[in-house]
């Protein structure tokens, strides 16, 4: 990953609403009555029903999907005691994974208390609030006793991730990494490297998973924790190894298993060497390993390696674990997060690197096909089976082990229910930046006389999604960099309209001219256009000195697709483009076209757009679900627009039996799965949540993606032009930078699809 710069991590934590989550309102508040209904007089009832019955929190407020993330700031990261307060934007950061990734809301809760008997009485005291407890951030050895006396204390899981999540992850590491040896764990020579809660928690776990304590050897920042030390706290002391062993080389010396859980570079590679056959190294120090991946594979072809870092294979990442342990002991109201819980969510995780992995997975992280080996031991972060595998399994355990206080009848449905949980919007954004990463193209960015347009190129070149090429006054550009400190060394800057662009322009007009002149295009007007950032830019494209084009941010629609058009051209049969927007919703993402380029549809060419969309779709491996929109349902009006559509549809099914669309229908039968299969049962899409809307008109698309924007809370992505023969795509005008970066990403992934020669099959 590209180094983040301070200021670009302040600017995230603080611009537009400070801090990373909110409180949202999950019922309705619009009316009087609705207020009423929320607060007084309403609330005194479910008050009433909990006071007779505690457990009927879980029903009436949000306790059974509640996490507090607490902590007093003694060991955040590797920052170590900055207290409560500087906390707190990590404390936040583990919110947002715990919602984008398993749908558990969470407060969090900075506590501004080191002695260990107040911090228990607060978190027992506030406690009530809570489907569960997890503790982060706190030094050790306090957290054990913490952890320990609370989870005794109170029937909600109580949990320390900085703890159990390293040891339930890397367990499933090492579970692989012995079936992929051939070594039994009970004959495992195993050296920890640390002391702290991390090392004494997988320590622990390892001998729940079959590590035998008399074969493990536990160093400190002082060596070896052995019987004659007398510095050693009653944690360490149950870590006394009776061994000759006094330094890491020493302790390393035939092992088979090192776990790194200290910091970087303290491995050399003699000590590797000196490992036993087929050795296992789980180097987990945090930026810097104890040993590089580089210098370890280098050392042995048979070593077994993972690390804590992204940019290698296995990274042992606690994002694997916690959310969907959270989330499968709130399902069961589970009162604890005990063993068998933790070696299930361990299993799982094992499990599921074993099995076959999507191709969107593979593709996310640059590869061909992931399969299950040394480079593959354990699953990545953004595999969507996380949480019904994890999260299942986590519930199941609990419902065995007699701690969970409600059961799962169906676990076919639960799962489904879980899979509809996830957060996919944010792991579809996340997967587009993740394939342009793996193969970063050349992207001309037509308006870089604009702060914003710079701003999203230092994004696409720090981030490695794409190569900036830009465009306009090369003064004003370099002064806009040099004034806002922006860190752009190297990317290209042309001056289109300057003398030195003389012999380009003239060489892209004959082409164009070439291309038009049967069009009443006369060479001179070509030469004319030359001077027009738009047609310059395009034909940069086109003649294969750029990969895609970026323009739009101050023009007008029209002035950035006319070149597009004139010289690109279409790349479907049907000589059609279209324009799509991905909108990311709370409810997952939507595609609506066409809101862009048609203004008045005849039902060939509805039939076109959803061909178009439907290619465009399944590039983002997604199966369209399309429903064609109007003002009535199922011919019902047999005039207008509605009757376009309805023929639309007709045609769709004549001709493309197999593709999942139908209509036309009113917006709110789309969006209602439920309403729609018992008005319409007939109908292709009855029992299915549609993911794309076809719009009768322009003005409708337009209309609707924009209020789902400023009134709906949707994000918009886009517009995404379809059918175009080169990577082309128009921004909205005043987009903000992430939207610009948005829009570079699919760009992008546009030019890769087209370098591999894929283009529609329509």
């Amino acid at each position: 990953m590209a180094k983040i710069t301070r200021q670009e991590a302040l600017n995230y934590h603080s611009k537009g609403r400070p801090g990373k989550i909110e409180v949202v309102p999950t019922k309705p508040y619009s009316t009087q009555r609705d207020l009423s209904m929320a607060y007084t007089p309403g609330v005194a009832d479910p008050c009433k029903e909990i006071e007779k019955n505690p457990e009927d929190a879980y029903r009436y407020t949000a306790k059974g999907n509640l996490v507090a993330v607490i902590s007093n700031g003694t060991a955040v990261l590797g920052l170590g005691n900055i207290g409560a307060i500087a906390g707190k934007p990590v404390m936040e950061g583990k919110g947002l994974l715990f919602k984008v990734f398993a749908d558990v809301d969470v407060f969090d809760i900075e506590v501004d208390c080191n002695d260990t008997e107040k911090l228990i009485e607060i978190v027992k005291a506030i406690s009530p609030t809570f489907g569960g407890i997890n503790l982060e951030d706190i030094k050790a050895p306090e957290c054990f006793e913490i952890e320990d006396r609370l989870k005794k204390a109170l029937n909600i899981p109580v949990f320390h991730d900085d703890q159990h999540g390293t040891a339930i992850i890397s367990g499933a590491a090492l579970l692989n990494a012995l079936e992929l040896n051939g070594k039994n764990i009970s004959d495992l020579k195993v050296v920890v490297n640390g002391g702290g809660a991390s090392a004494v928690s997988c320590s622990r776990f390892y001998f729940s998973l079959g590590v035998k304590p008399e074969n493990l050897i536990m160093l400190d920042s002082k060596g070896v924790i052995h019987g004659e030390r007398t510095d050693l706290n009653d944690i360490k002391k149950q870590f006394v190894s009776d061994t000759p062993a006094r330094t890491l080389a020493e302790a390393m010396n035939g092992a088979d298993l090192f776990l790194g859980l200290s910091v970087g570079n303290v491995v050399t590679a003699d000590m590797v060497r000196s490992m036993a056959d087929n050795p296992i190294v789980f180097a987990m120090a945090n930026p810097t390993p104890e040993i590089s991946w580089e210098e370890a594979t280098a050392t042995r072809s048979d070593v077994i390696m993972a690390t804590g870092r992204s940019d290698y294979p296995n990274q042992v990442n606690n994002v694997l674990g916690f959310p969907f342990i959270f989330r499968g002991a709130l399902d069961v109201r589970a009162s604890t997060i005990n063993e068998e819980m933790k070696i299930a969510a361990c299993h799982a995780l094992a499990s599921l690197a074993k099995e076959l992995v999507p191709d969107d997975v593979s593709r996310a992280y640059g590869l061909e096909n992931l399969t299950f080996g040394r480079e593959y031991l354990i699953p990545k972060p953004l595999d969507p089976r996380l949480i019904a595998t994890v999260s299942s399994a986590v519930a199941k355990a609990a419902v065995e082990s007699g701690v969970a206080r409600a059961k799962i009848d169906d676990w076919e449905a639960y799962i489904s229910e879980l899979n509809k949980r996830l957060g996919f919007e944010n792991l579809l954004i996340s997967s587009v930046m993740d394939k342009a990463k793996q193969n970063p193209k050349r992207v001309v960015f037509a308006e870089a006389n604009n702060l914003k347009i710079l701003k999203a190129a230092q994004g696409v070149l720090v981030d490695g999604i794409a190569k900036p090429i830009l465009l306009g006054n090369t003064e004003v550009i370099r002064k806009l960099i040099a004034d806002n400190c922006l860190h752009l060394d190297g990317v290209p800057v042309i001056d289109y309209r300057s003398d030195k662009e003389e012999e380009r322009r003239e060489r892209y007009a004959k082409q164009l001219y070439k291309k038009r002149q049967r069009k009443g295009l006369l060479y001179d007007e070509a030469l004319d256009k030359m001077y027009d950032r738009n047609y310059f830019g395009v034909m940069m494209v086109e003649t294969g000195e750029a990969d895609a084009f970026i323009s739009g941010f101050s023009s007008r629609y029209a002035e950035t697709i006319r070149p597009a058009l004139q010289i690109a051209g279409t790349n479907n049969t049907m000589n059609h483009i279209a324009g799509m927007y991905l909108m990311i919703t709370k409810k997952g993402p939507f595609f609506f076209a066409d809101c862009t380029v048609n203004i008045e549809p005849s039902a060939r060419t509805l039939v076109d757009t959803t061909l178009l969309v439907a290619h465009a779709i399944r590039k983002f491996n997604i199966e369209p679900r399309i429903a064609l929109v109007s003002y009535s349902n199922f011919g019902s009006i047999r005039d207008g627009s509605p009757q376009r559509a309805h023929e639309a549809v007709e045609i769709l099914h004549k001709e493309h039996p197999n593709l999942m669309v139908d209509g036309e229908m009113q917006a709110n039968f789309a969006f209602n799965r439920d309403m729609r299969k018992i008005r319409f049962p007939f109908s292709m899409l009855a029992g299915s949540d549609i993911n794309t809307v076809i719009f009768p008109n322009l003005s409708s698309g337009n209309i609707a993606y924009k209020m789902m924007q400023e009134i709906g809370g949707a994000e918009a992505v886009g517009p995404i032009l379809l059918g175009l023969n080169k990577p082309v795509h128009i921004l909205q005008i005043e987009s903000s930078v992430r939207e610009i970066v948005n829009m570079t990403a699919i760009a992008v992934v546009d030019a890769q699809y087209l370098e591999r020669g894929e283009v529609a099959d329509i």
